[in-house]
């Protein structure tokens, strides 16, 4: 896995450009935790002062350094993303592994909840849940929220990969040399899921900080939190645009620009790099 990030930060631009987005993020993350000021407490520094060399970024409405700010922000987000894509990976993996080798009964039980979450309007059903819940849900909640209902496309997508690795001629072999069923999935069928669940974690981490995102100007979180979403709901709020506060509203919408289009390239990149037939066509074209 090592030598193939090597070769696609030298042969492929867009995962160079999303690989770089994300390591100065994941920088700002870690930088958040040597900020000077308890970026949950409002009037510590000048209010609405411009971009300067003391303040980067400048100052909002709220009297908070908006670039101090930003750092948690971006850490929180990337939080909430890590936790919903992680146990989103972890129930699509076990229901395709267990739905695609088990098949007939078990297989279409699984496969009809799986139906059924593919279908749920999940934005009114997170407003519903967050609205019941009130603005007391943390980062952590929220992302064990998203990542419950986030698994159903790439457990389908695990599921069809198994039922076909389970016509090949190594499961025949595995099962008549006495592998336990358990062990047959986990050795043999697993690792040929890596892969697609490696690709599908970065595009479910762009979802799930957009949703948060959403929420957030809704007003059903935890506003305290610096996260993306709650800076672009203060900076609304305070009608920072119509005040001249522009760097305050741009600063949030500019990172998470840059931070969708990091993880998209990285998800396109990685996409294509796993598939063979294309693999085989760029290494035709190099030589």
């Amino acid at each position: 896995m090592f030598r193939g990030i090597i070769h696609l930060l030298k042969y492929d631009k867009r995962f160079l450009f999303g690989f770089i987005v994300i390591i100065v993020f994941i920088f700002l993350s870690i930088l958040s935790f040597f900020s000077p000021y308890d970026l949950k407490i409002w009037h510590v520094v000048t209010r609405d002062l411009p971009p300067s060399f003391k303040y980067p970024l400048g100052t909002s409405s709220l009297g908070q350094d908006v670039f101090w700010k930003m750092t948690g922000a971006v850490r929180n987000s990337l939080i909430i993303a890590i936790i919903a894509a992680s146990l989103s990976r972890a129930i699509a993996i076990l229901v395709g592994l267990i739905a695609g080798y088990k098949g007939e009964i078990i297989d279409r039980i699984l496969m009809s909840i799986n139906d059924s979450f593919v279908v749920l309007p999940l934005l009114p059903l997170f407003l519903l849940i967050l609205s019941v819940l009130g603005g007391s849900v943390d980062i952590v909640t929220i992302g064990i929220i998203l990542g419950l209902f986030a698994w159903a496309w790439d457990a389908r997508l695990i599921r069809s990969q198994i039922l076909s690795l389970k016509e090949r001629g190594f499961t025949y072999t595995a099962i008549e040399s006495g592998m336990s069923p358990f062990k047959l999935v986990i050795r043999e069928h697993l690792p040929f899921a890596v892969p697609l669940v490696m690709a599908t974690i970065i595009n479910n981490m762009i979802w799930a900080i957009g949703i948060e995102v959403v929420m957030a100007v809704f007003g059903l979180l935890d506003l305290e939190t610096p996260t993306l979403g709650t800076m672009i709901h203060w900076s609304v709020h305070y009608q920072a645009m119509l005040l001249g506060v522009w760097w305050w509203i741009l600063t949030p919408v500019i990172v998470c620009i840059l931070l969708f289009l990091g993880l998209y390239m990285l998800f396109i990149s990685m996409s294509q790099f796993l598939d063979p037939r294309t693999r085989l066509e760029i290494i035709k074209s190099r030589e």
